[in-house]
């Protein structure tokens, strides 16, 4: 995907599941959790840590099932 498609697919409040070439999924809770930018996408984990990834191994962004309320 280029950096403008997946910009656009991060419009809304989240959460979602980015899924790279390699198979790996990344939840993201909301879009303030993903920075896009030049050259990378920085993925951030509710704990604090990074994952850099190339935005041409993005192969699908989708909007992940929603927890019911206990």
């Amino acid at each position: 995907m280029d950096r403008e498609l997946i910009r656009q697919r991060l419009k809304g409040q989240g959460p979602f599941v980015i899924r790279t070439s390699d198979g790996k999924q990344f939840s993201v809770p909301h879009p303030e959790f993903v920075l896009v930018g030049r050259h990378n996408l920085v993925i951030e984990h509710p704990k604090g840590m990074l994952d850099i990834v190339d935005p041409l191994h993005v192969v699908s962004i989708r909007p992940a099932p929603r927890r019911k309320a206990a």
